[in-house]
C-alpha cells in the first residue's frame, strides 16, 4: 500500500477533505485516516462500524480518527481500544497532525469521568472541546476562516471538488452539523480562481462547488460578495472550464443572480440539489427552517421553465419529531411535485443537544416505513425521467474508467464501447439498463 488509508464518510465536502488529508499524510503507508459524519446517529454508528473493522484488517496501522463525528463527540472515539488519536475539524487541516499520532504500541486510553473532553459553547450544544488523552478538539466555533490552501482537492472521478466555504450560522433543530463545522466562513475569490485554474490544468474538465451552506457564501469577506458573483468571476477567470457544478443549495438563498446563471449560463451544469428537508409547513417551522412549502415549489417551477432540462435532486427526512400521517403525505406529494429525480431520503434520528431530540419522537417502525415510501416515490420521478432520456444526445464526461459517465443533468451513463478517460462525449442515448442510460454511439 503506497500512502494512507482514507475511509470517508458523508458528504461531498468531507470527499474533498479526505484528499487533502491524504496528500498532507502522503508517504505514511501505516496509516488509517477516518474521516467521520454525524449528521445522523446512523452516521456515527457507521463510522465506529469502520473504525472496528479497519483494525481487523490492519492490526498493526495507526487509526486516527476526525471529522464531524470526531468533533463533536470526541470521547465516543477516544474511548475506542481500536483508536490511536482522535483530531477535530480544525485540526485535521493541520499537516504535523498526521505525522505525531501515536503508534500502537504506545496507545493510551483517554481521561474521561471528571476530566471529561469539552465544555459547553451554548445551551444546545454538547460538550465537544478540548485535549486529553488521545483526543485533539478545538473549539471549532473559534475558527474564523477557511485556508486559501485548504480550498480545493481532488475526488477519485474525472470532476473535482472545490471547497468555496465551510460552517454554517443556521441552526435547524435537528442538525448538529454547525458544531461539528463552526460558523459560516467562505474562501476568497482569487484563491479558489487560483485552485480552479490547477485543477483544470491537472486535466479536470468539471469543477463542483463545495460547502457546508455554499449559498450563504460571502458575507464575511470585504465586500460581502454572493456566490452568484462568485461564479461570474469562475467563469470569467478560468475560460478553459467547461463545466462547473453545485452541490447542495439552500433553496431560500437563490438570489435572483444566482437564478440567471443557473438558468441560462451554459457552463453551469443543468443539475441542482435542494436541502428541502420537508413538505409540510408546521414540520418545516418545527424543523426552524427558512423556507415553505410553496417557496420550494415557486422555485423549481421557474428553473423548470427556464431551463427545462434541468434536474431535481433534494434531501428530505423522514419521520421528523410530530411528524403524523398528513403531514409525511405532504413530504411525499413533494416529490412529485417538485419532479425530485435524485433523492436522498434521511430517517429521522434524533441528535443529543439539538432541540428536536427533545420534541415528541415517531416510532422507528414508522420512521423506517415513511423512509421506504419517500425513496419509492423518488424512484419512480427517476425510472420515469431517464426513460424521457431515451432517444436524446447527451453531453457526458466519462470517468476514468473510460466506461461509464455522467450526462451534464447528472444522469449516469453507461459507454458500451471504451472512451477516453476524462473526455467529454457527446453520446446517443438508446437504453436504460440497472438505473443507467446506455450510450451506444459517442463522439469527441
Amino acid at each position: 500500500m503506497s500512502g494512507p488509508q482514507i475511509i470517508t464518510l458523508g458528504c461531498r465536502l468531507n470527499i474533498a477533505e479526505s484528499e487533502a488529508i491524504r496528500e498532507m499524510a502522503g508517504g505514511q503507508d501505516d496509516l488509517i485516516v477516518v474521516n467521520s459524519c454525524a449528521v445522523t446517529a446512523e452516521a456515527v454508528r457507521q463510522t465506529r462500524q469502520a473504525i472496528r473493522r479497519a483494525r481487523r484488517d490492519r492490526p498493526d496501522a495507526r487509526i486516527m480518527v476526525t471529522g464531524c463525528a470526531a468533533q463533536t463527540e470526541p470521547e465516543t472515539f477516544a474511548a475506542m481500544a481500536e483508536v490511536d488519536a482522535v483530531i477535530g475539524n480544525r485540526e485535521k487541516m493541520e499537516a504535523s497532525h498526521y505525522s505525531s499520532s501515536p503508534r500502537p504500541e504506545e496507545r493510551r486510553q483517554p481521561t474521561l469521568g471528571s476530566q471529561a473532553i469539552g465544555h459547553d459553547v451554548g445551551p444546545e450544544t454538547p460538550a465537544y472541546a478540548g485535549v486529553t488523552g488521545k483526543a485533539n478538539v478545538s473549539d471549532i466555533m473559534a475558527v474564523r476562516e477557511t485556508a486559501p490552501h485548504m480550498a480545493s482537492a481532488f475526488a477519485e472521478h474525472a470532476r473535482a471538488f472545490l471547497e468555496v466555504q465551510n460552517g454554517c450560522d443556521h441552526r435547524c433543530t435537528f442538525c448538529i452539523i454547525p458544531y461539528g463545522r463552526g460558523n459560516s466562513r467562505s474562501v476568497p475569490a482569487g484563491a479558489v480562481i487560483d485552485k480552479a485554474r490547477e485543477l483544470v490544468d491537472a486535466g479536470y474538465r468539471e469543477i463542483v462547488l463545495t460547502g457546508v451552506d455554499v449559498t450563504s457564501y460571502g458575507p464575511d469577506l470585504p465586500g460581502a460578495p454572493s456566490l452568484g458573483l462568485l461564479i461570474e468571476r469562475i467563469l470569467k477567470g478560468v475560460p478553459d472550464l467547461p463545466r462547473l457544478r453545485l452541490s447542495s443549495l439552500d433553496s431560500v438563498e437563490i438570489d435572483e443572480r444566482l437564478f440567471d446563471l443557473l438558468a441560462h449560463e451554459p457552463r453551469m451544469m443543468p443539475h441542482l440539489h435542494l436541502s428541502l428537508q420537508a413538505g409540510d409547513d408546521m414540520i418545516l417551522k418545527r424543523m426552524k427552517r427558512r423556507h415553505g412549502r410553496a417557496d420550494a415549489i415557486r422555485i423549481v417551477e421557474r428553473l423548470k421553465s427556464a431551463r427545462p432540462d434541468i434536474s431535481i435532486g433534494a434531501d428530505i427526512i423522514a419521520g421528523f419529531p410530530t411528524e403524523d400521517d398528513a403531514m409525511f403525505e405532504n413530504s411525499l406529494k413533494l416529490v412529485e411535485e417538485c419532479a425530485i429525480v435524485h433523492g436522498h431520503i434521511f430517517p429521522y434520528s434524533p441528535r443529543t443537544g439539538t432541540p428536536a431530540a427533545r420534541m415528541p419522537q415517531v416510532d422507528r417502525a414508522t420512521i423506517k416505513t415513511r423512509a421506504a415510501r419517500l425513496r419509492a416515490a423518488c424512484e419512480t420521478q427517476r425510472t420515469s425521467w431517464l426513460h424521457s432520456l431515451i432517444g436524446t444526445r447527451q453531453s457526458v464526461l466519462v470517468e476514468r474508467n473510460g466506461a461509464s459517465g455522467h450526462a451534464e443533468n447528472f444522469a449516469p451513463v453507461r459507454f458500451l464501447a471504451p472512451q477516453s478517460p476524462s473526455s467529454i462525449v457527446r453520446a446517443t442515448i438508446t437504453g436504460l439498463e440497472n438505473g443507467a442510460l446506455i450510450a451506444q454511439e459517442a463522439q469527441q
